[in-house]
């Protein structure tokens, strides 16, 4: 786990999982509520790690995405934008839309300062960001989202909630490896 990544329930707990995700596809879309649900049922036992992995070729706004959720990071809320952009991921994801105005209009409802979240949603830092992120997935021959890393190994993607919570199970009654 990088010291700047997106973790949500802390770092350094027993499991730490990492999802790498395209804010406009449609089954992390789909995994959105059943990660949220894993959050709050494994407060204390699990580090959830968001990682960006936007698939450009057959998701024109991903990226733009990705450098909203960023931008809103800079300001301290990047989960506020990350659920921000799946709960409305039908609007912003047509690619007649207008992207980048609905997002400032999310940045403005997140009571963001509109100013800054235009400079860095244009910047070269937001963006080396999201491509480190997509270059951190290559060591887990990652292609395709969602994708799921469970203490350092890559997962299938388990198939619905209960499939989650018995591998979430399984990894936190394993004994503990001092190597993390």
């Amino acid at each position: 786990v990088q010291t700047d990544d997106h973790v949500r329930n802390g770092k350094g707990k027993q499991v730490t999982l990492i999802e790498y995700a395209d804010f406009q596809c449609p089954s992390c879309a789909a995994y959105y509520p059943i990660l949220k649900q894993l959050e709050t049922k494994y407060s204390e036992q699990v580090s959830f790690v968001f990682r960006h992995y936007p698939i450009i070729s057959i998701h024109p706004n991903a990226f733009a995405a990705a450098r909203a959720a960023e931008s809103a990071g800079k300001q301290g809320k990047f989960f506020e934008m990350h659920d921000k952009l799946f709960e409305t991921q039908q609007d912003w994801g047509l690619v007649s839309t207008n992207q980048q105005s609905l997002f400032e209009g999310y940045a403005k409802q997140l009571g963001l300062n509109l100013e800054q979240f235009k400079t860095d949603y244009t910047s070269e830092a937001v963006a080396t960001r999201i491509n480190r992120d997509v270059s951190s997935a290559k060591q887990f021959e990652i292609t395709g989202t969602p994708s799921f890393v469970l203490n350092g190994k890559r997962i299938s993607t388990p198939a619905d909630l209960a499939a989650f919570e018995k591998v979430l199970d399984e990894a936190i009654k394993a004994p503990t490896d001092t190597k993390k």
